[in-house]
């Protein structure tokens, strides 16, 4: 078990500074601008708290920013606290849960959980001009997962190509290139 905490809380706080004016940005995610990743991040923290629940939800798209919240500042860090809150249950870990219509097991969706927060943070980092750090045993936990992703699903519906950065790159620079992102990426 691990604490999503440390990444939820920045997620947090990086949304809580995002200006009306920053909602049209790019982002290293090619088909989101940051209002669509928002939206992206509110519905991914609904669906892996109600998989921690074993209640998944059904029909959860997102990444549209017609439907985020105006009060987005305020209502999806609430709900990033939910999902940290959730995985702190023990039984949240363990048996079969779904999240996005997949069924894996418990340990494996707090892995994905992390994963799409803590990748998300430096997107929307990135597209803000917002510094970004993560813990390192999270990182590490990150690390293993975008490791395991075979070719099969790096076909843009899961992760894009993996871009190549140096063995001897930061852990951060491996885990972008591994999820298909360029550590090098900048707005404009």
């Amino acid at each position: 078990m691990f604490d999503l905490s440390p990444a939820t809380e920045q997620l947090a706080g990086l949304m809580r500074n995002v200006t009306d004016r920053d909602l049209k940005a790019p982002t290293p995610c090619p088909q989101y601008a940051v209002g669509d990743l928002l939206d992206h991040v509110n519905g991914l923290a609904v669906a892996f708290t109600m998989a921690a629940a074993k209640t998944p939800l059904q029909g959860s798209g997102s990444g549209d920013a017609a439907r985020l919240p105006l009060d987005f500042r305020e209502s999806v860090p609430a709900r990033l606290a939910e999902l940290a809150q959730a995985w702190r249950a023990p039984e949240a870990w363990e048996g079969m849960t779904a999240a996005g219509g997949v069924d894996l097991p418990g340990e494996v969706a707090a892995a994905v959980a992390l994963d799409e927060v803590v990748l998300h943070g430096w997107d929307l980092a990135r597209a803000t001009g917002q510094p970004f750090e993560v813990d390192e045993g999270l990182l590490q936990v990150v690390h293993g997962f975008v490791s395991s992703i075979g070719p099969d699903n790096r076909d843009g519906s899961l992760f894009g190509p993996a871009v190549e950065v140096g063995p001897d790159a930061p852990l951060l620079d491996r885990v972008l290139g591994l999820s298909g992102r360029d550590p090098a990426w900048k707005v404009g």
